[in-house]
Formats: C-alpha cells, sequence, structure tokens
C-alpha cells in the first residue's frame, strides 16, 4: 500500500522526523502543507517554517495557505487527491471537508499520551508539571483539538534532567518510529481505534509571557521544572533591579529558606546564587543578564555580578 497517496501536514522541528520517516519508508507523499514563512528575530528576517525546508531538500511541492479553512486553500489541498492525511504540529484546527476527503483519514501525531495535554506545549507541560513519562499518541483528526479517537501509543520516560529540548528530541524520534509502526497497519485495515475518555482531558495551551516569569513563592522542585520545562525555548526568567535576567538552570539545594522572604538571595557561592523558594531553595547557575549572552553563573559572579549583595531579592 505504498502507492497510497500521502499528504503531510506539519509545521516545526519536532514535525521534520515524522515526514523524514515516510520518505525514508518509500510512501508516495503527495505534497506538503505547512504555516507560512514568519520573521523570527530582532531583525525579523522572513523564515520557512522546518518542515517547508525538508519538503524542500526532497524536491515536494510545498503549500502554505494562512488559514487552511479559506475555501480556495482547501480546494488547492484537497485537489491533491490524498488517500491518508498525516499531520504533525500542523498548527490550525483542519475543517471537517479536508478531514473527510482521504479513505483512509486524517491522523495526526501528537506528542503526549492523551487524553493527558491536549494542545501546543504538551511537551513543555509535561516537565513543567513535574510528569515521570510522556509519550506520543497516534490518532484521528476531529474538528476539535486532539479529541480523536487513538490508534497506537508509545511511552517515554522523563528523565530527572531532561530539557524541553532533550524531550522533544525523544519524543520526535519516538513519534516517527511509531508512525511507521501505524501507517502499513492503518492502511491494511488492522487498526481499532480507542475512543478518548474526555473527562480526564488535559490541555497545554501554548506558552505564554506569564509562564515563563519565576514566581519564587512556588516550591524548589516546581521552580526546577519551570526552568528546565522552558529550555532551550522560550526560556524561565526573573528580575534584579528592574532588569530582567533569562534563567536556563537551577539546581535544587539544602539551604534553608525558613523566615526569608522568597526570591532572596540567600548567598553567592563560587558557581551560583542561591535564592530561597517558597518551600526550599535553589542555585542559579546559568543565566543572561538583560542585553548580555548567556552564560554560567561563575562568569557572571567574576563580572557584574560582583556588585549583586546577599540579602537583596530577585523577582522583585
Amino acid at each position: 500500500m505504498k502507492d497510497a497517496r500521502v499528504l503531510f501536514m506539519g509545521t516545526p522541528d519536532f514535525a521534520v522526523s515524522s515526514l523524514e520517516a515516510l520518505l525514508k519508508e518509500g510512501y508516495n507523499v503527495v505534497g506538503v502543507v505547512t504555516q507560512p514563512d514568519r520573521p523570527v528575530g530582532r531583525k525579523q528576517v522572513m523564515t520557512p517554517p522546518p518542515v517547508k525546508e525538508a519538503a524542500l531538500r526532497h524536491g515536494l511541492l510545498v503549500l502554505q495557505p494562512e488559514k487552511i479553512k479559506q475555501e480556495a486553500a482547501l480546494d488547492e489541498v484537497i485537489a491533491l487527491a490524498p488517500d491518508l492525511i498525516v499531520t504533525a504540529a500542523y498548527g490550525q484546527i483542519l475543517p471537517k471537508r479536508l478531514i473527510d476527503a482521504p479513505r483512509f483519514g486524517c491522523i495526526n501525531v501528537h506528542a503526549s499520551l492523551l487524553p493527558k495535554y491536549r494542545g501546543g506545549a504538551p511537551i513543555h507541560k509535561s516537565i513543567v508539571e513535574g510528569e515521570k513519562e510522556s509519550g506520543v499518541t497516534i490518532m484521528y483528526m476531529v474538528e476539535a483539538l486532539d479529541a480523536g479517537d487513538m490508534l497506537s501509543k508509545v511511552v517515554v520516560p522523563i528523565e530527572e534532567r531532561d530539557t524541553v529540548g532533550t524531550l522533544h528530541d525523544k519524543l520526535a524520534a519516538a513519534g516517527s518510529a511509531l508512525l511507521i509502526d501505524t501507517v502499513p497497519r492503518l492502511l491494511a485495515g488492522e487498526l481499532a481505534a480507542e475512543a478518548q475518555d474526555h473527562a480526564a482531558a488535559t490541555f497545554a495551551p501554548n506558552i505564554k509571557r506569564t509562564d515563563e516569569r519565576i514566581d519564587w513563592a512556588r516550591s524548589a522542585e516546581q521552580i526546577y521544572n519551570q526552568v528546565r520545562g522552558l529550555n532551550p525555548w522560550p526560556v524561565a526568567f526573573t528580575t534584579h533591579g528592574g532588569k530582567v535576567w533569562k534563567v536556563w538552570w537551577v539546581e535544587k539545594q539544602s539551604a534553608d529558606s525558613t523566615g526569608k522572604e522568597p526570591g532572596t538571595i540567600l548567598a553567592k557561592e563560587e558557581d551560583g546564587l542561591v535564592v530561597a523558594c517558597g518551600i526550599g531553595s535553589v542555585k542559579i547557575t546559568e543565566l543572561q543578564p538583560e542585553g548580555k549572552k548567556r552564560m554560567s553563573a561563575l562568569d557572571f559572579l567574576r563580572g557584574a555580578g560582583n556588585s549583586i549583595e546577599i540579602g537583596t531579592k530577585v523577582g522583585e
């Protein structure tokens, strides 16, 4: 069934491995739909999404509608006559007309163990919430957020020092392998879909600026999970003296913070600043002061950090 016409829809790095896996296995990918190029960085350089770059390397047709629900966009996509649509982090909910078009349906590679963490930031959320495992679910697409019947799953453990970056790579690899295991069985009619328990659903909406700010009243464990769950993007932050510090890494500490206001700098050590949390304390070991490059706390304390005084506060 590898001659079936497959349409791929995806946008970020996470989706690239799934596209590459389909091509490596010899599937007939007739086109790729991805988001439009967007301005990136301080200079706002127009940049193609990673899936577009991958598709062009393979000489594939690329479509980039601003809104997939627009009739003209739908007509163009459906004209490709796909037998199966595979989506992975595409970024828009598909309309029913498109979902119903392929004879084998429309399936999605989602980076969580559904019905947990539906939405655009399941990898971030799983680490921020202190989960011990995540995974990938492949399910049918419906006109609701990640709510379709499930076809297959794979569990991926979350290690104590995983970041959103390391877990992203593990899940992308696991998702592409699961896809290659699932598609032939789907095309052969060997899979029975399982309905999600919608009452058990939880959500992982896209990260907002407010999610990035460290609340020092939270526990050391929660702050540790927040920092690694936003590393390397978009990165947690705090403030000191009215300036923003991006906080790239912290270590949980045994220092007692009893009686100290959360955010109080308890100690200046060679490799970092020990800060009081609501429960316990953490040591900031890697940071990026406003207008500076990312650096170790050791380098920071050798320079401008010399003026930081014990007893002052971050996150004021």
